[in-house]
């Protein structure tokens, strides 16, 4: 099979498409032929060799990345039931990772695509998906709050912005760039470039000094999360759902609540196959609308790259 193998930490470069021996399922797991494979922003710094407290431990090399992989199971292992053959399936568990036309998962990681979902959709949702229903779970958002997301046009952002105006919340959110925000504007918030000095000042603009914040929802972490923080009102929440700039920021806790996701979510692993499932089923529904961004395999490096200068927009998916 071909895949993308990483067989020294490093710039994005690193990356190469080789050719590998099949890999061949074991007892209780399922082969699947990938049609559809997830990307991370925390892989290209797993890729680069940087340890950090806000990504996994790094792999052993040589490494193929990439858990999340949606496609059609054509080989079964030992004890595996046959019945598996031919499902259209994803799973968050795929080895020895997606970036690659085959790649193998224990069948109590699979799930079945619903009805009417296609591969790229399912992979954006099985993890970014899930991550995000368990996510506005813990900010019970509702037609009360006024909400700033941040990394609005990112995976998660984006979800959570359809959520918040269906609920009926005052939404803003905050993109890098003037096609995101357009992109953030197009699915019927308002919206701000958190790159221009002074986006904070816009936010308050926006909403006047009669409606300040009751939520933020940050997946960016550093300066703009601080700066997102203070506009929230006393006895407000802040909730963090990642730090793309690789700095992390926890608010004053005596002036607003503060939930960590990502750490609930660590903290509670036997509710991750329910949460895959419920963002499976939403997606299916149309009740969240994934947007994927998706390049050919091949040209995984290149992704790396351009998800470093962040010059991606939704979830990023790779096809082989």
């Amino acid at each position: 099979m071909h895949a993308v193998v990483l067989r020294e930490f490093g710039p994005a470069r690193n990356l190469r498409y080789e050719t590998l021996p099949d890999p061949e399922p074991g007892p209780g797991q399922v082969r699947i032929a990938v049609r559809a494979a997830g990307v991370h922003f925390i892989e290209t710094v797993m890729r680069a060799g940087a340890a950090s407290e806000l990504a996994p431990p790094l792999p052993e090399l040589p490494a193929v990345f990439g858990g999340e992989v949606a496609g059609v199971v054509d080989a079964v292992g030992p004890g595996t039931d046959g019945a598996w053959l031919g499902r259209s399936v994803v799973t968050a568990f795929g080895t020895p990772g997606g970036y690659a036309e085959l790649a193998v998962a224990d069948v109590g990681h699979v799930h079945p695509l619903p009805e009417g979902l296609g591969f790229q959709d399912a992979v954006a949702m099985v993890v970014t998906g899930a991550t995000t229903v368990a996510l506005l779970d813990l900010a019970r958002l509702t037609a009360d709050d006024v909400v700033l997301v941040t990394s609005a046009a990112g995976g998660v952002g984006r979800l959570v912005v359809q959520h918040a105006l269906a609920v009926g919340a005052t939404v803003v959110g905050a993109a890098g760039g003037p096609a995101k925000v357009a992109d953030v504007r197009g699915l019927g918030a308002d919206a701000v470039d958190y790159r221009r000095g002074g986006w904070d000042g816009a936010v308050r603009e926006l909403l006047g000094a009669e409606r300040p914040l009751s939520a933020v929802i940050d997946g960016v972490g550093g300066d703009p999360a601080a700066r997102a923080c203070a506009l929230v009102r006393d006895g407000g929440r802040f909730v963090s759902i990642g730090s793309a700039s690789q700095v992390e920021f926890r608010p004053d806790t005596d002036r607003v609540a503060y939930v960590n996701a990502l750490e609930e979510l660590l903290a509670r692993p036997g509710d991750r196959p329910g949460h895959e499932r419920r963002a499976l089923d939403a997606a299916a529904r149309g009740d969240l609308v994934p947007a994927v961004q998706s390049f050919p395999l091949a040209h995984a490096a290149e992704v790396h790259a351009a998800l470093e200068r962040r010059e991606t927009t939704g979830k990023v998916v790779l096809v082989p």
